[in-house]
């Protein structure tokens, strides 16, 4: 079912039949074996959150890009989100904005709209990739939840345990540091749980969905933002213009060296993600790890994209 939702928009209710082929960005090819493996291993988790445009969110190691002009930072598992964001906290906010075309808090809305939509009431709810709390606390504002913020990123967790002491909240959210990959909670103890920027920069999508979903509880929701290649060609080539000439020229205005490594590295990410992982298969990882009902929202002309469903029973 598709249907329009705003402009630039559009929201697909997929069917639980699993999909023939890869869609997406036009193109990709279905990833050949994404591995079953329980992850497995400790320490920290991944950033995101408040307007975690760029900001990786998983702990993992990102995918290469496979295109010049990439910089990618070198090293392992969570090596990554520390390299590009361990000194950034302060002007994160401004340059996640920037970093995703003024839309990251529209977005972000969004996300958790479909996620109180199927839950109006959750009583806790855990927020992966939490980055500086954006999305935690704006859960907390709009639900009557207790809210866990989980991150790899111990300088943006100090952000976000400010900005959550500010906003009078820290009596319902709690930041805590961890992997996405292998969660510090036990099976079914969240009513909800949202994850935004994630995919991205995990070894093992597959298996890191898995994760997510061992922690919600049986008809609980889940809902999730990440960057999108427009499907539209016209779009997508206006896309590429922006992330490969734009981001990198706006990221060094507003933040330096180091953002403008930041918007180098994020359209080429993205774009060698939807290559590997299109959306069709993300749709059937998400029902393979037990959440069924998936919907899918393209936002912003395809450069957004939320998806939401719920926890089965099974």
């Amino acid at each position: 079912m598709l249907g329009r939702t705003g402009e630039g928009d559009e929201t697909r209710m997929l069917s639980q039949r699993r999909p023939s082929g890869g869609s997406g960005e036009a193109g990709a090819a279905r990833p050949s074996g994404t591995g079953d493996a329980h992850p497995s291993g400790t320490g920290d988790a991944h950033p995101s959150g408040e307007a975690g445009a760029a900001h990786p969110s998983g702990t993992g190691a990102a995918h290469p890009s496979g295109e010049a002009g990439a910089a990618r930072p070198s090293g392992g598992s969570g090596t990554l989100a520390r390299e590009l964001f361990d000194g950034l906290p302060a002007r994160y906010d401004l340059l996640a904005e920037v970093l995703s075309f003024g839309q990251n808090r529209r977005w972000r809305r969004a996300m958790v709209s479909g996620l109180l939509g199927l839950d109006r009431a959750p009583a806790r709810i855990l927020d992966v990739a939490t980055g500086t709390a954006g999305v935690a606390l704006m859960l907390a504002e709009r639900s009557g939840a207790t809210v866990a913020g989980l991150d790899i990123t111990e300088q943006m967790l100090r952000r976000g345990k400010e900005q959550v002491a500010r906003r009078g909240k820290a009596s319902r959210i709690n930041l805590v540091a961890g992997r996405a990959e292998q969660l510090p909670f036990p099976d079914h103890c969240f009513d909800a749980l949202t994850f935004t920027y994630l995919l991205r920069y995990v070894d093992d999508p597959a298996a890191t969905l898995r994760e997510l979903s061992r922690v919600v509880r049986p008809g609980g929701a889940v809902a999730n933002l990440e960057f999108a290649v427009p499907a539209n060609p016209v779009w997508r080539l206006s896309w590429n213009g922006y992330t490969r000439l734009v981001l990198p020229t706006a990221g060094f205005l507003t933040g330096g060296p180091e953002w403008a490594a930041v918007g180098r590295f994020l359209g080429p990410s993205i774009s060698e993600h939807y290559r590997r992982y299109p959306i069709d298969w993300t749709v059937d990882a998400w029902r393979e790890a037990g959440i069924e009902d998936v919907r899918v929202r393209r936002m912003s002309l395809g450069g957004g994209l939320i998806m939401w469903g719920r926890k089965g029973n099974g």
